[in-house]
């Protein structure tokens, strides 16, 4: 499974009697996904097709666990696996095909967006782990990254995705299962390190309908252990001006949902039979919340570059063979998704990039960036800047300068954050001549997050921090 492309993929015959490979989706550690048909139907589905010559035991057997568990899930709000196919060599697993990306990037795209909105999303989560509870399954990393949209048509329905940490839990009773999630979302009795069971996943929901209703987190701080303190004494709150305009119905059903004590918590079943829920046409509001859509926008840079650093953070660790503590691995839990014509397409656009900041080329400049650009840099103090005006300061007054400089590139480590998304990290050197005659040699890590939007490749965000000379 060392090529890239469909044509040269080594395929079990199992497999290829039954399917035709497509294009490349993705690539991961161990797996590649590809788009594939069907031979028989013409029905188009992924396949994740996962080498095992390399992987140990434990990695093969936590594969079977999650491919056990999606076989018994089959609901319209959850990506279905259809099939399995075990070589000696490879695993091959069948998904749905699910186009219309994260949810949470389609709202932030609407014209409109309402109280009623949300509640027709939550309604579709919370199936989805309705199922899931009735099937004894308890998902247990409920995050925006996993819900996604089955199309890019309108109305698209809303499926959940990613099993990697779910658990079976055959007589329903809470018990220790370890600690498992992503911060954000993680449950005061799993914080706790108390029994637990299908609870952690309603109050997943509960952060997850607060942050659809305004665009930011109930629980938020950058220091782990403070975050983790508000979520064990549920320190919550709805501030206005945000929260001034949101129905009562809907913070009732967060408040039932964010109960610290799991036992008085209200189920997936009891929270759809809510009259926010049920009677969303009467009850939740229709005004437009373009305030959330702002929210949301911010809320989306934040947590892609999270993931981004936190990704490139693992594989730097990985690559080093360094052993990866629980604590690291609960953070997040993200594949994966290299593209090798991708990568070399970032790389190139960030030197482009870098070339038009060091020759004071505004316009190449505004054309590789985003008109929202977040930035963090030793400049700004320390403070993230939104949009082009504190840039563009010193494109006027400094750039370009009567001394050539000469920009490097060094180690550029590029993570594909799926098709449409990517983080590089990357060492900058930036060299010239002093009016003394003497070298002078600036150096700086550097963390880029870029999107692709309209079929164009734009940064969005970054980060650099100076690390002298």
């Amino acid at each position: 499974m060392a090529a890239n492309t469909p044509n040269s993929v080594n395929l079990d015959k199992s497999f290829s009697e039954q399917y035709e490979l497509k294009s490349e989706l993705g690539k991961g550690a161990f797996s590649v996904v590809y788009q594939c048909t069907n031979k028989n139907t013409g029905e188009q589905y992924a396949v994740k097709i996962l080498d095992v010559r390399n992987m140990s035991e434990k990695e093969r057997l936590k594969i079977e666990r999650e491919t056990r568990i999606c076989r018994r899930l089959t609901h319209p709000n959850i990506v279905r696996l259809h099939s399995f196919i075990r070589a000696d060599t490879s695993y091959y697993l069948i998904f749905d095909l699910v186009t219309g990306g994260e949810l949470f990037e389609d709202i932030v795209a609407r014209e409109y967006y309402s109280e009623t909105d949300a509640s027709h999303c939550i309604q579709q989560v919370l199936q989805s782990v309705q199922h899931c509870h009735e099937n004894h399954v308890v998902h247990r990393d409920l995050k925006p990254e996993n819900l996604l949209l089955s199309s890019k048509e309108r109305g698209a329905i809303v499926k959940l995705a990613d099993f990697g940490l779910a658990i079976e839990i055959a007589d329903g009773l809470p018990s220790w299962f370890g600690l498992a999630g992503t911060p954000g979302y993680l449950s005061p009795e799993v914080l706790k390190k108390e029994p637990y069971g299908q609870a952690v996943d309603v109050w997943a929901c509960g952060v997850i309908l607060y942050i659809l209703l305004v665009g930011y987190p109930p629980f938020w701080d950058d220091d782990k252990e403070k975050l983790y303190l508000q979520i064990k004494q549920g320190s919550y709150d709805y501030p206005s001006p945000e929260w001034d305009s949101v129905t009562k119905e809907a913070k009732d059903l967060i408040n039932k949902m964010l109960v610290t004590d799991p036992r008085r918590r209200i189920t997936a079943a009891e929270a759809l039979k809510h009259p926010w829920i049920v009677n969303r046409e009467r009850i939740a509001s229709t005004v437009h919340r373009q305030t959330t859509i702002d929210g949301l926008k911010k809320f989306n840079a934040r947590r892609t570059l999270r993931s981004a650093i936190i990704s490139t953070m693992f594989l730097n660790r990985r690559s080093s063979k360094k052993k990866i503590s629980q604590e690291d691995s609960v953070q997040t839990v993200i594949e994966e998704n290299n593209n090798t014509v991708q990568e070399k397409e970032i790389i190139r656009l960030t030197q482009e990039l870098l070339t038009s900041v060091t020759s004071g080329d505004y316009v190449t400049y505004t054309k590789l960036v985003d008109p929202h650009l977040t930035a963090i840099e030793p400049e700004s103090r320390g403070n993230m800047v939104e949009g082009l005006d504190f840039h563009k300061f010193y494109f006027d007054n400094f750039f370009p300068t009567k001394q050539p400089i000469n920009t490097t590139v060094l180690s550029p480590h590029v993570h594909m954050l799926g098709p449409n998304a990517a983080c590089i990290s990357y060492i900058r050197l930036s060299q010239r001549i002093l009016p003394n005659g003497y070298p002078d040699t600036q150096q700086s890590e550097e963390t880029r997050v870029w999107q692709k939007k309209n079929g164009s490749w734009v940064n969005v965000h970054f980060h650099r921090s100076s690390i002298g000379k």
